[in-house]
């Protein structure tokens, strides 16, 4: 079976552009005999067949953006969506969300739907099952046939695009350093499994803390929650086997929920136990007592991601190898009542 072949792959075999493939292919009158034979004998031999619809997207603007999100109830994508839109309306671009709800099959839908020419590119939070599954070729598809793509937050070094994070690792060590300062000891991690991407470089950061301040790491202290479904009996059987005297969330619901157990077991916080959890969102900002939280700067990383997209999109350059940036966001600790006696 002949591997997929796409038009930067002829390209790079035959030493030619884009441009000069693209053109060979639609038997050109530009492009010399000797030329379209050799690229159009290739295509034949691998079967090369050009993605229309990527096509349609390619050749007509829309001035639409589609956005795929994995949830809404975080607080943290609806403020990267509004980032998003603030800056694509500013450039008289619309924006289309469409949710995943987790859902490796819904990622997929989405993104055929909106492939449909009428988007310009695509802004992407990867899904949960995307990420279990480790199956990026959707998103390959889309980049190869170069449809402009951006990742936020959940990424893959597989898919080669324009990225947003922030120092996720940086972040979780940094709030593990402060339970430390404050001379906390026994540190618990309410996660999630380490496919996801944050929750992995958030643990790496935790680890990394506790190592560098001679603390042992006590598998026994990390916790890890399925991401969507929020088990409190699991959370309520974890304290009630573990004695901590800190504890850091990779989200703002778990922070929340480990809070309400704590205090239902006669706990105050943070005089017994410190919490610290990700995201800086209104349950944070809310909570009784108000939870010390690293904040993502969502709205932020949405503009970044609107200008990367809208940088691509109107800025055609086939005859080049694409370059690629990550830039990565620096998260700030925004201290409140769960760390503050």
């Amino acid at each position: 079976m002949k591997r997929k072949i796409t038009l930067k792959h002829i390209a790079r075999e035959l030493e030619v552009s884009i441009s000069t493939v693209s053109k060979a292919l639609k038997n050109s009158e530009e492009i010399s005999r000797d030329t379209k034979e050799k690229i159009q004998a290739f295509a034949k031999l691998y079967n090369y067949k050009p993605n229309n619809i990527a096509i349609s997207l390619k050749n007509k603007r829309t001035k639409n953006i589609g956005v795929v999100i994995p949830d809404i109830v975080h607080h943290f994508f609806t403020t990267v969506v509004r980032g998003i839109e603030m800056f694509a309306n500013a450039k008289g671009y619309n924006v289309i969300v469409c949710l995943s709800d987790e859902s490796f099959d819904k990622e997929v839908i989405n993104m055929e739907l909106l492939a449909n020419g009428s988007i310009d590119g695509f802004i992407m939070s990867l899904s949960e099952e995307t990420q279990l599954k480790n199956d990026y070729n959707h998103l390959k598809e889309v980049t190869e046939q170069g449809i402009p793509l951006v990742l936020f937050d959940r990424i893959t070094d597989e898919v080669n695009c324009d990225k947003v994070i922030i120092n996720d690792e940086e972040g979780a060590y940094e709030a593990a350093k402060k339970l430390i300062d404050s001379g906390r000891k026994k540190i618990a991690l309410i996660t999630t499994e380490s496919y996801l991407s944050v929750s992995k470089n958030r643990m790496a950061g935790y680890r990394k803390a506790l190592l560098d301040h001679d603390i042992p790491i006590d598998e026994s202290l990390i916790l890890k929650l399925p991401y969507m479904n929020i088990d409190e009996d699991a959370i309520s059987a974890f304290f009630d086997v573990v004695n901590v005297d800190a504890v850091l969330c990779v989200n703002e619901i778990f922070a929340i929920h480990g809070m309400r157990v704590v205090q239902k077991n006669g706990l105050k916080i943070p005089e017994d136990v410190s919490f610290i959890g990700f995201t800086d969102g209104l349950l944070s900002k809310y909570a009784n007592p108000g939870l010390t939280a690293m904040a993502q700067h969502g709205e932020k990383m949405g503009a970044i991601a609107a200008e990367m997209l809208i940088n691509k999109v109107e800025i055609e350059n086939e005859e080049e190898e694409e370059t690629y940036h990550t830039e990565v966001l620096k998260a700030t600790l925004i201290e409140r009542e769960s760390t503050i006696n």
